[in-house]
């Protein structure tokens, strides 16, 4: 048994009937998915805690999730592949269709260009994560929650992080990336309440970067607290710090909390609404009854540790020993993976000593660590094949490369045969676009201007060379990734020099930047109980290397669309802090940073900048559409880019010569 009913609430028209070419118009189904499960079953067994949920007469374990489906009205016309979006912190999207970007999450799914719609995709969501918040427009998990024979959820101690950006007097208990400031409605999570407001033994510390010491605030001067109108009110949910909270400073809160989900139950619930919508009929209430022959995961950045997690743990295959999913692509992943199945995990933390960050790295086994990460599931049968896609962001983050050398850093290794790896060079996390900016809608600001390289061209391409390779058996091209024996693979600080004569650049500090050590997570690991981070003993970190870089500052390794090839500006994965949010010289996580080039020689002159002006390098805006135009054909012919996506990347050179090139003496 898994899933049990489908409870559809709105069943409708999607995009107001729109029409999507030769596939038609879609519809959008609503619900609610329920779900049984056997926590003895050899395909739940990995599931920590799952053992001590609540369980009904039969012995099986419910939870369930909210679900969301977009498929053509006419069957005949989709093409008959089922692709899952793995919801990052509840939020439903469509990046493969580029549609307009959102401050917040709304109801309304805006189908952008209708990509995904036009090449027929049956196009599906749950809930997987037990911590988003309760709101109509996002998507959450109702997890069961491990219980002890008193039916008592069983606590157990956390750790919870933050670096503010502005200063605030309290903190909720729970993780949010890059830590905004109280106040926004969407970006936070179900807290991770204290067992006791009074905890004596509860411990909290500050560090000015992640890798310096901490320093233990005294007890009295902090406490289990909201404030109110200058008060302190006693709030399990939330922590108080006399004087506030400081810009840029790390602090860690040590405590016992209340709460005790299932959090693994999330890959559970994704396998079974894919293996439901695959293989259900339309007596159990499927949807999409008869209409689906090969299944897709697509995850973005935690949602894409997600999946490598899945894999990790080997939940591939459904209580019927079917596979899944046949085809994954973890996108901006790196080789971290996540808290996501162990006691107290927080799913969204990215701690450098958490379980995410714990070998192995790379899919197959290296010489220094003998267990690749697909190894557990290939053994079992049910591997998918898997496209691993990442920006600059994740090998400047420094843990990227791991997915390609050995841990010593000494050389490259093999990957799984059913795995490929693109590095999309000279990106950020996100994809980028003009104009320059460096503040985000949350409070994080760079001391550079953003990343404007928009990848989602070289994005759509990953997902139809996945499609082919599962659906016809087309090799897709090789991997394309920074590699240390043809040294195009380099240190952080090897980058930094060669982009420190740049004018106006703000470069990291190499001293405080993101390291990953070895640590020790316990004994008890097998059985999801893992030391909290404090108590993990420490080793040696682990080395990290990102591209090498051409005479304009740019990266040479991997996809490189025409922001790079015919450039208008320097573009990085990284961006520090700015000054004004603390930390300076710290890497503001997930961002990258764009230096348009001088536009004339008398600027670079002035300023001294070793780069080429645009006046040097283009007689004139249809020169260098001219060879943008080239370069687009390489990389059509390398398979970076689609052919239908001609004109789109043509159009995006364009909107970046208005913003970088225009006006000021530059060649019209």
């Amino acid at each position: 048994m898994a899933v049990v009913r489908l409870e559809v609430t709105t069943r409708e028209p999607y995009a107001g009937g729109q029409s999507f070419g030769a596939t038609g118009s879609y519809e959008k189904v609503a619900g609610r998915l329920h779900l049984a499960v056997d926590p003895l079953h050899t395909a739940n067994s990995m599931i920590a805690g799952l053992d001590h949920a609540t369980r009904d007469a039969s012995g099986m374990v419910h939870f369930s999730t909210a679900f969301r489906l977009l498929q053509p009205v006419d069957p005949v016309r989709g093409n008959r592949n089922l692709l899952f979006f793995v919801v990052n912190r509840g939020r439903q999207a469509v990046p493969f269709n580029r549609p307009p970007a959102e401050p917040d999450p709304t109801e309304t799914l805006d189908p952008g260009d209708g990509f995904l719609m036009r090449h027929g995709w049956t196009v599906t969501w749950c809930g997987w994560q037990w911590d988003v918040i309760d709101d109509p427009v996002l998507i959450g998990l109702d997890a069961p929650e491990a219980v002890g024979p008193d039916g008592v959820a069983l606590g157990g101690e956390i750790v919870v992080m933050f670096q503010p950006s502005v200063h605030h007097a309290d903190q909720e208990l729970s993780h949010w990336p890059q830590h905004p400031a109280p106040g926004h409605r969407f970006y936070r999570h179900r807290p991770n309440p204290a067992a006791d407001v009074r905890d004596p033994h509860a411990v909290l510390t500050v560090r000015e970067w992640a890798g310096g010491p901490r320093t233990v605030i005294t007890r009295d001067d902090w406490q289990f607290a909201r404030e109110v109108g200058g008060r302190a009110v006693p709030d399990p949910t939330h922590v108080r710090l006399r004087g506030g909270f400081q810009p840029g400073l790390i602090y860690e809160l040590r405590y016992r909390t209340s709460r005790s989900p299932v959090v693994g139950a999330g890959f559970l619930a994704m396998r079974d609404c894919v293996s439901f919508l695959r293989h259900g009929d339309v007596a159990s209430g499927n949807p999409a009854a008869g209409r689906i022959d090969h299944t897709f995961g697509f995850g973005v950045s935690q949602c894409g540790r997600f999946l490598r997690d899945y894999l990790a743990f080997a939940c591939n295959l459904d209580e019927a020993g079917r596979p899944a999913f046949d085809g994954l692509l973890p996108h901006v992943a790196g080789a971290r993976r996540g808290e996501f199945n162990h006691w107290q995990a927080q799913p969204s933390v990215q701690h450098v000593l958490g379980m995410g960050h714990l070998p192995p790295f790379a899919s197959a086994p290296v010489p220094d660590f003998p267990t690749g990460l697909f190894d557990r599931q290939r053994a079992l049968g049910g591997l998918p094949k898997v496209v691993s896609t990442n920006s600059s962001s994740e090998y400047w983050r420094i843990e990227s490369s791991l997915t390609h050398t050995d841990l010593a850093g000494l050389r490259d290794v093999p990957v799984d045969p059913n795995e490929r790896i693109y590095l999309f060079a000279g990106t950020q996390h996100g994809p980028g676009a003009p104009p320059l900016g460096s503040d985000t809608p949350y409070g994080a600001a760079g001391a550079n201007s953003f990343n404007t390289v928009d990848y989602s061209p070289l994005l759509r391409s990953a997902l139809v060379h996945l499609e082919r390779w599962v659906v016809a058996g087309v090799t897709p091209p090789p991997h394309a990734i920074p590699k240390l024996g043809n040294g195009t693979a380099i240190t952080r600080a090897t980058a930094l020099h060669a982009l420190g004569s740049i004018p106006g650049m703000a470069v990291l500090n190499a001293s405080h930047a993101p390291t990953l050590p070895r640590f020790n997570p316990g004994p008890d690991i097998a059985d999801g109980h893992v030391r909290v981070p404090g108590d993990r003993e420490t080793g040696p970190v682990y080395p990290g290397y990102v591209s090498a870089l051409d005479a304009d500052g740019n990266e040479v390794a991997g996809w490189r669309l025409p922001d790079l090839t015919v450039p208008l500006g320097t573009h990085t994965g990284w961006n520090p802090r700015a000054p004004h949010t603390g930390g300076v010289g710290q890497l503001l996580d997930m961002i990258g940073s764009t230096v348009p080039l001088p536009r004339t020689e008398a600027e670079r002159t002035a300023k001294r900048d070793p780069r080429p002006s645009i006046a040097a390098r283009y007689a004139s805006r249809e020169e260098y559409l001219e060879r943008v135009d080239r370069a687009i054909t390489r990389a059509i012919d390398s398979g970076w880019i689609l052919d239908e996506d001609r004109g789109l990347v043509t159009s995006l050179a364009e909107t970046r010569w208005e913003a970088f090139a225009s006006g000021h003496g530059a060649p019209a």
